[in-house]
């Protein structure tokens, strides 16, 4: 099992997005959970560098994660808008 934690920020801007939208970004947190950092099944998974990974929850709605190599430890940082995205 894996510690996933999600900023206060994508807290926020979950809070914002769509109720089905929302369950895509809970089945993801849970499968982190799971898991671990690399989810090639979600839609548009990629890494997007050192440690750092994204996928798209819906058309217009990312998730990006980071893990350090060997932790257990998955930080959420950016939940929201592709067009906002930080990569």
């Amino acid at each position: 099992m894996y510690n996933v934690t999600i900023t206060k920020k994508a807290e926020r801007s979950a809070k914002m997005m769509p109720r089905a939208v929302q369950n895509k970004l809970k089945a993801l947190l849970q499968s982190l959970k799971v898991s671990g950092p690399i989810q090639p099944l979600f839609w548009h998974y990629s890494k997007l560098g050192d440690n750092r990974y994204h996928c798209h929850i819906a058309l217009n709605w990312v998730a990006c994660w980071t893990c350090e190599n060997g932790s257990i430890n998955i930080e959420v940082y950016y939940v929201g808008s592709r067009e906002k995205a930080p990569y």
